[in-house]
């Protein structure tokens, strides 16, 4: 009984640090193309992305600097129109 309580705990354990390491946001690329993320990735510098918390939009006046691109599952980056992962 004692085993199974230890495994039910740090089986509950392992599933809030999961929990709390899990956070949405929008990434931006120099092109002006905006994704969402289910996580919040450690892009490259040299990559010149900005990334922001998941409810960040775009002002009006910026309609023609940026655009949604459609997410993906996996991780990666827009780039010229290509999705490139890493």
């Amino acid at each position: 009984m004692k085993k199974l309580s230890i495994a039910l705990l740090a089986a509950a354990s392992a599933a809030c640090v999961t929990a709390s390491g899990v956070s949405a946001a929008v990434v931006c690329n120099d092109d002006g193309d905006c994704w969402r993320t289910k996580e919040k990735y450690e892009y490259r510098p040299e990559l010149k992305l900005r990334i922001y918390d998941d409810n960040w939009r775009w002002e009006e006046k910026e309609n023609n600097k940026y655009r949604w691109r459609e997410s993906r599952n996996a991780r990666g980056y827009w780039s010229k129109g290509i999705w490139l992962e890493f």
